[in-house]
């Protein structure tokens, strides 16, 4: 809590420069449709509204572009986990642990190798750690979600060297509202967990320059249907052959059960979920700066599927032990944070803008076995973030700035696999564009300071990263432009990396880190090409990145307290693939207009001298046709994803799968306000699909048919 205090006291601080200033806009002016088509609909089209920008480097070109989730397209791919809701995104898979925890792969990278941003700040939770932890944003909450490549994800971090997803949402108001009172408000019926889900904020302008917010969600899933059986094809064999083991044994009541086990069908067993969300915010936006404040609270607890096998242990002579799958596990967790969003217009030939950001949250997980407390994780964690932006010196603009982690972790219990430990970063990181005409040009460099200590184990270490990235744009035409970007990057071991050692009840695996890991360097390069048109847009990408030192959790084929090892190791690596994405006008007729669209991508990642990198998504295809008018939208599409076949040593392969998706919304207001109902058909084919990049995909499949009911309202 001392972290909060500090930034109550911040907000104070920047207060008084921030009101001081002269009258100058705060971010870009925008005029009514634009403000509508950039942000919300909080303002309507005759009206000019100071708009405040986000943290992400949103006044820079990013050379490499983004890819964005908004509007009726993120209620129409809305789910209960930020993986899951980006999914249909190119180059982005997810994790799909469960239900109740699914973070984005980007490019086949996880972990700590993609940063999940709120509005250019850290999560400050633990998902990064591992997968069973979920991620404290509910997308339910957000108003646009960005994907970010290119030399600009060094302004978050070495941890973004895979990207960095920012999720933008309106805690701390962005701008003044027109009408008295402004509500938004979203509600989700899907049937294949039974979810129901609510969402709604409110802003409301205090004054002519001061904006209130408070909003709320909940969510409510029963145990996940699925489209065939739970578990995938090797695990059932493994089954079955217990079952023939132990009738033979004379076990008759455990071979049953095994048996029962191998021909699951329907629901995955605890695979519920239940998450409340509250926060709050208050914001001050004047012509010369605007500062906000936010507080909220995320709850959410979820039951996490048992790996079969992990409770089938017997002592010699055939007496039965306990094992750690006797009894359901599931984890409890909650967050309290506070955010803090400054800027002041400097007006300057120079300085432009002047920006402050933090974030403070204390979070705590359980990990329950049955009723029983098994371990507690507990994490103090602030960041923060000051920066420099450039005015536009003759086609010259850029950002510089320093950034700040801090972050006290402690682990609970008979089980705490990671000691107590705290972390800290400091970077210094700037953000340079030049346009010359149609020659874009671009660089980024970032000087980070990791230090990671363990008192416990009388463990201080420290690593000094350096990274650096250049781009390069040409404007073939006004409607082309080809590019490339080139990267040098380097990463400290995360604490988790280091000091895991014991049983991990979650993942049901005994986790072994290496305190002797060194940095993890990499060079990356892309090449890219963009098209748009009024009647088609194509963005495609190829990239390449080789790894020394990579970092990276594989089995090992053994087992410690009856549960498998999985440990930390470091060697050479290699990835690279490509994203490809376009869309195209296709007719018009009776008042629609048809268009076609297609999303592919595909990673081929391999570790020197040790094979297939493990949990690498295949090559991936979807197809798109909507039709589209002023109030009715309607779209069929189909997904196909290859099977994965190039595995790591102790990881299986995943069948290919297709799914068909169908949806209509209806906007009873057309296009000008995002009022609306979406009826969606996700898996209509009802198949068996699992994604390879999930550490549980053997028995936590993807949902089966799901019909979906959404409604958005604005007023």
């Amino acid at each position: 809590m001392v972290k909060f205090a500090f930034l109550l006291a911040s907000t104070a601080l920047v207060a008084m420069p921030a009101a001081a200033q002269p009258t100058e806009p705060p971010g870009e002016i925008v005029t009514g449709a634009q403000a509508a088509a950039q942000v919300d609909h909080l303002h309507d089209e005759e009206s000019s509204a100071i708009v405040v920008t986000g943290h992400a480097p949103g006044d820079l070109d990013i050379l490499a572009g983004k890819s964005v989730l908004s509007g009726a397209d993120l209620v129409r791919n809305l789910k209960p986990q930020i993986g899951d809701t980006l999914a249909g995104l190119p180059g982005v898979s997810a994790t799909s642990f469960s239900p109740g925890a699914s973070r984005p792969v980007l490019r086949g990278f996880q972990g700590d190798r993609v940063r999940v941003l709120t509005d250019g700040i850290g999560a400050i939770d633990v998902s990064n750690t591992s997968a069973d932890h979920a991620v404290t944003i509910d997308p339910l909450t957000a108003e646009r979600i960005e994907v970010l490549h290119g030399p600009a994800v060094l302004l978050f971090g070495s941890q973004a060297i895979g990207g960095a997803v920012n999720v933008m949402d309106r805690r701390i108001p962005r701008r003044v509202p027109d009408e008295p009172v402004h509500i938004e408000g979203i509600a989700t019926y899907g049937s294949a967990a039974d979810e129901r889900s609510v969402g709604a904020a409110v802003d409301v302008p205090l004054t002519d320059s001061l904006v209130a917010h408070l909003d709320g969600s909940y969510r409510n899933t029963d145990d996940l249907e699925v489209g065939g059986f739970v578990l995938a094809p090797e695990l059932r064999a493994e089954q079955l052959e217990i079952a023939a083991e132990e009738e033979a044994e004379g076990h008759a009541e455990e071979a049953a059960d095994a048996r029962a086990l191998a021909n699951l069908k329907g629901r995955i067993p605890n695979s519920a979920t239940e998450t409340k969300t509250l926060g709050a915010g208050i914001a001050l936006i004047r012509d010369g700066g605007n500062l906000g404040l936010s507080v909220s609270y995320f709850d959410s607890a979820y039951g996490v599927p048992t790996r079969p096998g992990v409770e089938h242990h017997h002592e010699e002579g055939g007496a039965e032990e306990e094992g750690h799958g006797d009894v359901p596990v599931s984890i409890g967790l909650e967050q309290l944070r506070a955010d803090l969003r400054g800027e002041i217009e400097a007006g300057g030939d120079f300085i432009d803008k002047i920006r402050i950001r933090l974030a403070a949250a204390d979070y705590e997980h359980t990990e329950f076995e049955g009723e029983e407390v098994g371990t507690t994780f507990k994490t103090n964690g602030m960041e923060g973030r000051f920066e420099l932006v450039q005015a536009d010196r003759g086609g010259w603009h850029g950002v510089t700035g320093v950034q700040y982690f801090t972050r006290d972790f402690e682990a609970i219990g008979a089980e705490a696999f990671v000691p107590p430990n705290e972390s800290s970063q400091l970077g210094l990181f700037t953000l340079q564009e030049m346009h010359l005409g149609a020659l874009g040009l671009e660089a980024a460099g970032r000087f980070e300071k990791s230090d990671v200590n363990a008192t416990t184990l009388g463990f201080d270490r420290s690593f000094n990263a350096y990274s650096a990235a250049i781009g390069a744009s040409y404007d073939v035409n006004e409607r082309v432009k080809v590019g490339v970007n080139g990267s040098r990057a380097e990463r400290a071991p995360s604490a988790e990396e280091l000091f895991s050692n014991g049983p991990h009840i979650a993942t049901q695996a005994f986790e072994v880190g290496n305190p002797d890991l060194a940095k993890e360097k990499s060079w990356g390069a892309e090449a890219y090409v963009r098209a748009e048109t009024p009647d088609y847009k194509l963005s495609a990408t190829v990239f390449a990145n080789w790894f020394d030192d990579y970092i990276f959790q594989t089995a090992t084929g053994e087992e410690r307290d009856e549960l498998p090892v999985f440990q930390y190791f470091q060697r050479d690596a290699r990835y690279y693939g490509f994203e490809l994405e376009g869309s195209a006008k296709l007719f018009e007729m009776g008042g629609f207009t048809f268009n076609g669209d297609v999303v592919a991508d595909y990673v081929n990642a391999t570790i020197k001298e040790g094979g297939p990198v493990p949990r690498i998504p295949p090559l991936r295809v979807l197809g798109g046709l909507e039709a589209q008018s002023d109030s009715i939208d309607g779209r069929v599409e189909v997904e196909w994803s290859d099977a994965q076949e190039r595995v790591a040593a102790f990881e299986t392969p995943t069948d290919s799968h297709t799914l068909v998706n169908a949806s209509v919304a209806w906007r009873p207001w057309g296009r000008e306000n995002p009022t609306s109902l979406i009826l969606s058909a996700n898996n209509i084919f009802d198949v068996d699909a699992r994604r390879h990049a999930s550490f549980t995909k053997d028995f936590v499949p993807l949902a089966g048919r799901d019909i979906r009911l959404s409604a958005r309202v604005s007023f």
